[in-house]
């Protein structure tokens, strides 16, 4: 008597559980012009941060892979005067 409780407690909470996953949400409300314009934009922007970080830290990742392997910097060759005598 004892285990037919907790069993019928168990397959009736199995079975809320199946239909609750079965259910479907109500569709979002359209957006207008001006929501998708302002979402366009903020994805925009965070496109253009993203790619600048991504750049920074890619430059910084290059500069300690050089300072930690001895590589320094090709330093700029000095102007020929070739022209003048």
């Amino acid at each position: 008597m004892k285990t037919g409780i907790p069993a019928a407690l168990a397959a009736g909470l199995l079975i809320g559980a199946i239909a609750a996953s079965h259910a479907k949400l109500p569709a979002p409300p359209a957006k207008s012009d001006a929501e998708k314009a302002v979402e366009a934009e903020k994805a925009a922007a965070a496109k253009v941060k993203d790619a600048e970080l991504n750049t920074k830290y890619q430059d910084k990742a290059v500069a300690n892979y050089k300072k930690n392997k001895g590589i320094e910097e090709p330093k700029p060759a000095p102007a020929s005067q070739s022209g003048k005598k």
